[in-house]
């Protein structure tokens, strides 16, 4: 569920982007998901998965707070149901940041001192930082897209 949960989320909002790209340049007359596109979408997170995965998976499973079966069980449970529920509803989430949050509310519920709150600061602080971040490079691409007279 978990993997069902993140393709739904993290795929469409990849699709759609490509899907965009591919109208304005006037590769398909108009805005859908070609096959092609939903394939690359898949392959290319699963491959991101596969690849750089195991980093994302020891924060979450070791450096947060030691975690226990049971513990993995209720943070991905957690986490499945929110980002479905997204995902049905068409708003989009970031799957680290769920899972990431799910996996600090499980570990303080075991116990409070067993969170390491600076590696929970130091996700904080990026997902503080990654929201302006996107705003001014998205930002400057429409400015390039304007001075370059594609929008």
């Amino acid at each position: 569920m978990m993997a069902l949960s993140h393709g739904m989320n993290d795929a469409q909002k990849t699709m759609g982007i490509i899907a965009l790209a591919l109208v304005v340049f006037h590769q398909i007359p108009t805005l859908y998901i070609p096959i092609w596109v939903k394939i690359a979408c898949a392959a290319v997170i699963m491959l991101g998965t596969l690849t750089g995965g195991w980093k994302i998976i020891k924060t979450m499973g070791q450096k947060i707070f030691k975690m226990q079966p049971v513990n993995s069980f209720a943070a991905q449970s957690a986490t499945v149901g929110v980002i479905l529920t997204a995902s049905m509803i068409g708003a989009p989430l970031s799957t680290t940041q769920v899972m990431s949050s799910s996996v600090l509310g499980v570990g303080s519920s075991k116990r409070f001192s067993a969170v390491r709150w600076g590696v929970a600061g130091n996700m904080v602080l990026a997902w503080l930082v990654t929201i302006p971040a996107s705003a001014l490079v998205s930002a400057l691409c429409m400015f390039l897209f304007k001075l370059m007279k594609w929008a």
